[in-house]
């Protein structure tokens, strides 16, 4: 068992980022007036680069602590602590700048600036990876280990014991399980139950434990109170663990009404406006260019539908889109003229394998998905994005909607000609069920940025579709 020394190892890493501060600091200084490789005008006494260092790293350090830059290595991800490294030190170099301009110094180097916050994000990220690297090594032999006992069998105290076998480096190791309703011994990956949860008091008064992770399944929440209370009075850092995975998503997010916590069930970000926004506008902006790159291949599909077989170019059939609404989707006409009147039945189902109703150059289109490119318009005009979960016929949408668990969350966005399902191959006769799953981690994981990866992807293995008939 290991005090919790996370405020002494705070301190040390607080000394260490101010030399890292410092020390970026006087190289970009050095690299911009003293090393020759840079051509100045220096018009600025060097005293007084220091006098601003000694502003600088102070604010530097508090930047540190309110962007979550010391918190616990054991389980932090390294994209994150990047990411909150560049977002201080941007915060930073901003500041300073603005601060200069405040007190009239339109002298202070720029250039010494931009060199400054390069070399320290370098430095700080170099740091925190060489003491995550020493943290995780001692770790896995055995030395600086956080002792925890789970407090209730379930489903989250299962997938608790799951990731911390699969990760050594963070050094937890679980004591035991106390339950009521499992019986005593019985084991899971290595832990054992080892009681009830009236044992719990009891452990607590013998002190070797680091932490509780109170993991109570649904049905016995009625104790949640009682066991925090008894937790809270022995002093030791407790955990709570929620069971509600099969109903809440992993990624819920609170709000505060007036001192009252209320989570809402599912996170979507594009129902920020300021994400919808934006991403209405990357789709006026895409949809339109892409219209007129694509115009050559439209006018050429056009041209070869009309004199490979008889009817319309175009096929419009209605789909289910934001918030339950139907719209008319357009796709290039792929299925025999005579038998136009099966390819918009929507009792027909979906086109099968060597379906006789498409056409030879429709086969193509299908498995290109060159069929889809009028879909360009539908995103033009806002009912389609570029990106987003396929859109469905209304008689499927009533079917799955029953059959088929959360599959209508998929209609609080809009749909997409290309999405993360289909990129990953889930398209035509693919599970259902697997379709959602991405949808969902797409809906509730949306960023400009996952967009754009997969547009990109969709360039290289979204377009030719074998499951496409």
């Amino acid at each position: 068992m290991i005090k919790d020394n996370q405020r002494i190892f705070n301190r040390i890493h607080i000394i260490l980022d101010a030399l890292i501060i410092a020390g970026s600091y006087w190289f970009a200084w050095w690299l911009k007036f003293k090393s020759g490789l840079i051509d100045y005008s220096m018009s600025l006494p060097t005293s007084y680069f220091r006098k601003v260092m000694y502003f600088v790293v102070p604010s530097y350090l508090l930047l540190y602590y309110f962007f979550n830059l010391y918190n616990s290595k054991r389980a932090s991800g390294r994209k994150r602590e990047l990411l909150n490294i560049v977002k201080a030190n941007t915060v930073g170099s901003l500041g300073l700048i603005v601060a200069m301009y405040m007190m009239g110094q339109t002298h202070f180097s720029r250039e010494m600036i931009f060199i400054f916050w390069c070399a320290n994000i370098f430095f700080e990220t170099l740091l925190r990876n060489v003491i995550r690297y020493l943290l995780r090594f001692f770790r896995k032999r055995g030395y600086n280990l956080k002792y925890v006992l789970l407090v209730g069998y379930s489903k989250s105290a299962e997938s608790y014991i799951d990731r911390i076998r699969l990760n050594p480096q963070w050094g937890y190791v679980v004591r035991g399980i106390l339950d009521d309703n499992v019986e005593r011994g019985t084991m899971y990956k290595g832990v054992k139950v080892m009681g009830a949860i009236d044992n719990l008091e009891m452990i607590l008064e013998e002190n070797k434990l680091d932490e509780i992770a109170i993991t109570l399944s649904l049905k016995e929440y009625g104790r949640l109170e009682e066991i925090v209370s008894m937790c809270e009075k022995s002093g030791v850092h407790t955990k709570f663990i929620p069971d509600y995975t099969g109903i809440i998503p992993n990624k819920p997010y609170t709000e505060d009404l007036q001192g009252l916590p209320v989570i809402n069930i599912r996170h979507v970000p594009l129902t920020n406006t300021v994400n919808s926004v934006i991403k209405r506008i990357v789709d006026i902006i895409g949809s339109f260019f892409g219209i007129i790159i694509a115009s050559p291949v439209l006018l050429f599909c056009a041209i070869v539908i009309r004199l490979t077989s008889e009817g319309p170019v175009i096929f419009v059939q209605d789909r289910v889109g934001l918030h339950n609404k139907p719209f008319r989707m357009y796709k290039f006409r792929t299925m025999k003229a005579q038998e136009d009147k099966d390819e918009r039945d929507e009792d027909n189902g979906w086109t099968i394998k060597d379906d006789p109703r498409v056409t030879g150059i429709g086969r193509f289109l299908r498995r290109t998905s060159l069929d889809e490119l009028p879909q360009l318009f539908n995103v033009l005009m806002g009912k389609m994005s570029l990106v987003g979960p396929r859109p469905e016929r209304p008689m499927f949408v009533e079917q799955f909607r029953e059959t088929v668990p959360r599959y209508m969350i998929k209609h609080q966005v809009r749909p997409g000609m290309t999405g993360w399902a289909q990129i990953n191959g889930l398209r035509g006769d693919t599970s259902i069920e697997k379709r959602i799953e991405y949808d969902l981690y797409y809906i509730e994981n949306w960023t400009m940025g996952f967009d754009i990866k997969i547009l990109f992807l969709t360039i290289f293995r979204g377009f030719v579709n074998e499951n496409a008939y």
